[in-house]
């Protein structure tokens, strides 16, 4: 710790002082970065039979110091757990240490970086790291990465390094190079917007499996291709990864198998109205820089962490800010999974998205005083219909056909401004969930319709208040849900809140999918509230966590219940 707050101290200090040359009045450095801080105080709940645990309060902090100097940046951050991260996050995170560092050149012609980096080919199909701080994901590569811009039409990265896990790195290597070409400059074509891309990534690892029948070097290639014209879109990508060993049940060992992804976007949207659809289909493409996740516990992997992932596979469905919505959460279904005890067999997904908005015109019957707007979006996942052999495990697809329904999601939002005060919104969402094939656990389905409205009111300028109801009517599981919110802003700084949620209707003896986490009859409530003075922002809350997934962007990680006081910080700078 004092190495860090003697490198914040120096950094602090030379750009006090190179700012501003006296003699000169040109700006020389600049110092930026952030602090942020999550803390959580767990206590007894009787009710729900939970004890705190053995180190009750516990903070996840990050201090992010970067200092650019002309064409050069350097930056460094650190990390603090203490006493614990928070729960369910990575148990690699401990203690405090540095977590990320790095020295970048950028000039008109190269991005020069040495160091920890993050990066993405394409949709991220292949590769891509990011740090998400609420989800405990930070995957970047350690090493170097060069990119070179011979003009404004071309683009090549090529990259080595190791991935972070925890404060150390992956045993594996990641070798990457990607291209991006603007043929529509290239070509001097004006009246459309073409353009394509080539990404190769690599994974070397040693194993320990003798006569291997897999190469240690994994090799992955991705051609993407993107076309506009006026208000039409159109993209696609095609990715593809060599013969692999597979997770069977929970070690690589002989069970090989090529993957696959293949994506596609098209849209046409103009001011009042839109389209955008998107359809994939994944077979096994299940790419980590390790091919043996790490175990913490006998149930306990990194793969719960989402440690050492090299690439992204978002969930490709509505992003709901209901509480209810989130209930059932579908995850993408990128990896193999044959299960002889439940008999569960499944190789990837097949399926789709489709968004659909429309803008009712002010004056119009629909439309009225200030206009109306509505928003259609509806989603279906399915397992890839093929042949599956239990034991011993093996398996072959149909391209284009769908097996079992893992999910599908249809909704209608119709959101309307009654006046300069009031406006409003309400959401009808239809889910069908199958937890056993999703899982590969409880033989569960669940059908459930859930009604949101919402309604703000402005007091003054700076004054509103929000109140946000739910419910949901599900035929299986726990039945019933009920939920309020309630936020109340007295002005630009400050906002406090209340939140409920109450289950009720449900059969305790009935087949459920967790009768252990929660028990039933209770209220799952928060109060809390927030202070944000420029690029400050500081919040307080109590309350009831429920326990299941939270996501972001599609990627989720598991939340254990829990209750207690929550605090959080973030300072940019």
């Amino acid at each position: 710790m004092k190495k860090i707050i003697l490198f914040v101290s120096i950094c602090t200090s030379i750009s006090l002082f190179s700012q501003v040359d006296k003699k000169t009045e040109k700006i020389k450095g600049r110092l930026f970065g952030g602090f942020e801080s999550n803390s959580q105080w767990y206590l007894n709940d009787v009710n729900r039979e939970i004890q705190h645990p053995d180190k009750p309060v516990r903070s996840n902090n990050y201090l992010l110091v970067n200092y650019n100097y002309g064409k050069w940046t350097a930056g460094i951050q650190a990390e603090s757990y203490a006493s614990k991260p928070l729960l369910n996050f990575n148990p690699k995170y401990e203690n405090t240490n540095i977590g990320t560092y790095f020295l970048n050149y950028k000039s008109k012609k190269f991005d020069i970086t040495a160091g920890h980096f993050y990066e993405q080919f394409g949709s991220g199909l292949l590769l891509r790291s990011w740090e998400d701080r609420a989800l405990g994901i930070n995957n970047a590569i350690r090493g170097g990465k060069i990119t070179y811009h011979p003009n404004q039409n071309l683009t090549f990265t090529g990259l080595y390094g190791k991935h972070r896990t925890g404060f150390e790195v992956s045993k594996g290597t990641i070798l990457g190079f990607n291209s991006d070409l603007n043929l529509s400059g290239l070509f001097k074509i004006e009246s459309s917007e073409v353009s394509v891309g080539f990404s190769y990534v690599g994974r070397d690892e040693k194993t320990t499996i003798v006569n291997p029948n897999f190469k240690e070097l994994t090799n992955a290639f991705s051609g993407r291709l993107n076309f506009s014209r006026n208000a039409f879109y159109f993209s696609t990508e095609y990715n593809f990864k060599s013969e692999d060993g597979i997770l069977y049940p929970n070690e690589v060992k002989t069970f090989v198998k090529p993957g696959s992804a293949l994506l596609m976007n098209f849209g046409y949207t103009k001011k009042g109205v839109g389209l955008d659809v998107s359809l994939r289909r994944i077979e096994n493409m299940n790419f980590l820089s390790e091919r043996n996740p790490e175990y913490f516990a006998p149930e306990q992997s990194s793969l719960a962490y989402n440690d050492r992932m090299m690439n992204f596979v978002p969930s490709l469905t509505k992003q709901h800010h209901s509480n209810l919505a989130n209930i059932y959460v579908f995850q993408a279904q990128k990896s193999v999974s044959i299960v002889a005890d439940n008999g569960i067999a499944k190789a990837g997904e097949i399926g789709g998205q489709m968004d659909f908005f429309y803008e009712f015109k002010k004056g119009t019957a629909l439309g009225g005083k200030n206009g109306t707007k509505i928003a259609i979006n509806a989603s279906n996942w399915f397992n890839l219909k093929g042949d599956y052999t239990i034991f011993p495990p093996d398996y072959t697809t149909d391209f284009m056909a769908t097996g079992k329904k893992y999910f599908s999601d249809y909704n209608l939002e119709i959101s309307k401004k009654f006046n300069s005060n009031l406006q409003g919104s309400v959401v009808f969402i239809n889910q069908y969930y199958d937890h056993k094939l999703i899982a590969a656990a409880l033989n569960v389905q669940v059908n459930s319709y859930i009604i949101a409205p919402e309604i703000t009111y402005k007091l003054s300028k700076n004054q509103s208040i929000r109140i946000a109801t739910e419910h949901m009517w599900a035929d299986s599981d726990r039945k019933n849900w009920a939920a309020l919110l309630a936020e109340y802003s007295p002005n630009a700084k400050w906002s406090f809140f209340v939140s409920d949620m109450y289950n009720y209707g449900y059969d305790e003896t009935s087949n459920l999918i967790d009768d252990v986490t929660d028990k039933f009859k209770i209220h799952f409530y928060t109060i809390g509230s927030a202070y944000t003075k420029g690029s400050t922002r500081i919040a307080l809350s109590y309350g009831r966590q429920r326990g299941g997934l939270v996501c972001a962007g599609g990627i989720c990680r598991f939340v254990p219940p829990s209750t207690g006081i929550a605090l959080s910080m973030t300072k940019s700078f």
